[in-house]
């Protein structure tokens, strides 16, 4: 990482860079049937990507594949193809839209997702399990389902000396051994222990970074908006999660928002309203649903997407490379433990951030397709309400069904929230 690269190449290297990886991550899975590589289907929410990768697996994210189907604007076309085949329309967008391209051999806007050897999934999501079973009868390959037991009470974590957490992670350990068994079963590969501490190794740097990118955007202006830009950085998370081009993107990412920092740099030219957002942003029309915001001044400095999709990359926990197994057991359990409480609990962290990240709003975005992520939104907003007085914005749409997404009607209800927050920043101006 040079520290002597000027500003000019610095600031919207971490965008430019992180397109560029994404694109190249998609066109080594449309090669791998070509390479004969084996393929892995994993999830956001606990991928185990160190030890898949330790096996030469490709992996690839059935829930990134589907929302770029959204963001380029033909979701509408696998959600049909899935519904016509008989998928009903209240289930969630991304199965459909993922039934749909394996319907139509793997076709996708990004290039051709092939077909799996493998399934990993966690307990995170309920619709993974269904959603695996699809691939089982479709492939007729092999799942594997960690089952992370959660965590006892409404917090991050867990007490780490308690009998439970630790009987907790040798339960999540024998799984993992369970999963090495297999995957040497597939690949025909013996498990290299050495490998897997360099993955792991290369997860640290991504985490210990990616925390970091995400408290630097307590400076004001804010470094990167959490919506648009945030969400290049959580498909590198995801998709090079445990290899070496993921571990020095994220090492570059940092020296960007820091420069961005020390010079007074943010992410629009003026910065009127910080905001953190709850939920999935609305991908079929995202960019539109972006500038509603941006237009206004309202910049995301935060968001609960990046929390419970990063894989516990927001926690910046560090492995133990002297305890693999062990320690990769433990950060399996807490990032998915952690995901469930983004979702469910996160009524405490958004109150914490508050004072913090000087947040002048909050935005609910439940959606159609997802009522794991939807389910007690509007308590949820009622609680934090209950602990502090900040304005909140309700919207409803989806994260890839453009039939129920109704632009004008969300920005109405967004228009006025922001003439709110005007209203309150001159009264208390006024004081």
């Amino acid at each position: 990482m040079s520290t002597e690269t000027n500003g000019h190449e610095i600031v919207g290297r971490g965008a430019k860079d992180g397109g560029r990886l994404f694109r190249e991550w998609f066109e080594a899975l449309s090669q791998a049937t070509e390479r004969g590589d084996q393929v892995a289907y994993v999830f956001v929410m606990g991928s185990i990507s160190e030890i898949l990768r330790a096996f030469d697996f490709q992996v690839s994210f059935p829930e990134i594949n589907s929302l770029q189907t959204a963001v380029r604007r033909v979701a509408h076309e696998y959600l049909n193809t899935a519904e016509d085949y008989g998928y009903s329309p209240d289930i969630c967008g991304y199965v459909k839209a993922d039934v749909g391209m394996q319907l139509r051999g793997g076709e996708h806007p990004m290039g051709r997702i092939p077909r799996p050897n493998l399934a990993v999934l966690t307990n995170a999501c309920n619709t993974y399990l269904k959603w695996a079973e699809i691939w089982e009868r479709m492939y007729h390959i092999p799942t594997f389902t960690v089952d992370i037991p959660g965590g006892r009470s409404a917090g991050y974590g867990a007490n780490e000396t308690s009998g439970d957490f630790t009987r907790d992670r040798q339960y999540v350990q024998y799984q993992l051994q369970e999963l090495i068994s297999l995957c040497e079963q597939i690949s025909g590969q013996k498990f290299d222990i050495d490998k897997l501490r360099m993955q792991m190794q290369y997860t640290n740097d991504m985490a210990k970074a990616y925390k970091r990118v995400l408290e630097l955007n307590q400076n004001t202006p804010a470094t990167f908006n959490a919506l648009s830009e945030g969400t290049i950085y959580l498909g590198v998370a995801n998709g090079l999660r445990g290899s070496v081009e993921g571990s020095r993107y994220f090492q570059d990412l940092v020296q960007e928002m820091e420069y961005k920092v020390a010079n007074n740099i943010g992410t629009l030219p003026e910065e009127k309203y910080r905001l953190v957002f709850v939920g999935v942003p609305c991908y079929p029309i995202f960019r539109r649903f972006y500038e509603l915001f941006a237009d206004w001044g309202g910049v995301f400095i935060g968001s609960t997407y990046l929390w419970f999709a990063a894989g516990g990359l927001e926690l910046g926990y560090e492995y133990d490379l002297n305890n693999p197994l062990e320690s990769l057991a433990e950060g399996t359990m807490l990032s998915v433990r952690n995901a469930m409480d983004s979702m469910f609990f996160q009524d405490r962290a958004l109150v914490n951030m508050l004072d913090p990240f000087r947040v002048d709003g909050i935005v609910y975005h439940p959606i159609k397709s997802c009522r794991t992520v939807s389910t007690g939104l509007a308590d949820n907003r009622r609680a934090v309400m209950e602990a502090r007085d900040v304005m909140t914005l309700f919207i409803e749409s989806d994260m890839m069904d453009k039939r129920v997404v109704s632009e004008a009607q969300m920005k109405n209800r967004i228009d006025a929230f922001f003439e709110g927050l005007a209203t309150r920043k001159l009264r208390m101006s006024n004081q």
